[in-house]
């Protein structure tokens, strides 16, 4: 199985992308951030990005979805964010990286979960907020700049997919897939 991880800042279309590689037969894991968020405000929580556990609980869903993934059969497979990406968002909240992420960092390297490349699909030039979303343009540039620099520190090759329309995106993919892993393209 050859894991890709789909990366950027918030709002940069990453959900698009991932649903139309879906729709296009590959397989793709979830992101947990918003799914942790969205039940913890469900519970009450406005902003559960603030309390220490937060961090935690995206590594420990993130885990058990790729656990879960990792049974499908050989082929190639989109992941909406990693463990690298929850790292990051620790350093742009100012949480310490805990023992939960460490040991997953540690995990995700040593058994080399993921391909070394990552697509980081750029920002679209704005944010729209949601009740997950809750981040300005600004922050937004931020959070994205974070995320370049903790992949990169992490020794992954950064494939930038650049603002353009959804199947322009996918394109660029599919075409950067020829290239990084023989993927024999099959245009529909």
């Amino acid at each position: 199985m050859k894991r890709f991880v789909l990366t950027g800042a918030p709002g940069s279309g990453k959900t698009a992308i991932l649903r139309q590689l879906e729709i296009d037969g590959f397989s793709v894991v979830e992101e947990a951030a918003t799914d942790v968020i969205a039940l913890a405000q469900v519970q009450g929580v406005a902003e559960p990005w603030t309390q220490p556990s937060f961090i935690d609980s995206v590594a420990d869903l993130q885990k058990q979805r790729q656990l879960r993934a990792s049974r499908e059969p050989d082929g190639i497979q989109f992941h909406d964010r990693s463990a690298v990406c929850t790292a990051a968002l620790a350093a742009y909240l100012g949480h310490p990286v805990s023992d939960t992420l460490s040991r997953e960092l540690e995990r995700i390297t040593t058994e080399a979960i993921f391909q070394r490349q990552v697509f980081f699909i750029r920002n679209l030039g704005f944010v729209t907020p949601t009740e997950a979303r809750r981040i300005s343009f600004e922050e937004n540039l931020r959070f994205e700049r974070v995320h370049e620099e903790t992949y990169r520190n992490f020794g992954f090759e950064i494939v930038y997919v650049e603002p353009a329309t959804l199947s322009d995106r996918v394109a660029a993919i599919k075409a950067a897939l020829e290239t990084i892993s023989g993927f024999a393209r099959h245009d529909e």
